[in-house]
């Protein structure tokens, strides 16, 4: 998405993701991968839940992430250990969202050509 945000700046549309990590791990994140557009925090997965987008890490999930050294608790400052199922929206100037693309599998994701597609319809 980064690559493809001066495309998605030139035909007025503004890019904006949302994290459940904390503030300061958010802004660690946007930094750590030069990220040029703003990252939002959702903590405790508010937004997240309010889209019906919200799910547990299994006991199993919970001990693979810290195999890998991940820790959910400390990066968004609580131990629900919920994530966010992966959405892309795309909202109109009138707060309606246009277009949504969302997949349980966070492997799969909305490719730019695609969002700049559909932000060219609004």
């Amino acid at each position: 998405m980064q690559q493809s945000l001066p495309e998605i700046k030139s035909i007025g549309a503004e890019l904006v993701g949302i994290s459940p990590q904390l503030p300061d791990n958010s802004l660690s994140t946007a930094e750590k991968l030069a990220l040029e557009f703003e990252v939002l925090s959702d903590v405790g997965n508010k937004a997240a839940k309010d889209f019906g987008l919200v799910f547990k890490l299994s006991d199993t999930m919970q001990e693979i992430y810290r195999g890998f050294g991940i820790d959910l608790e400390a990066s968004n400052g609580d131990q629900s250990f919920e994530l966010p199922i992966p959405a892309t929206y795309v909202i109109a100037p009138n707060n309606i969202i246009k277009y949504a693309f969302i997949d349980a599998d966070y492997t799969n994701r909305l490719n730019p050509e695609t969002i700049l597609a559909e932000v060219q319809k609004l």
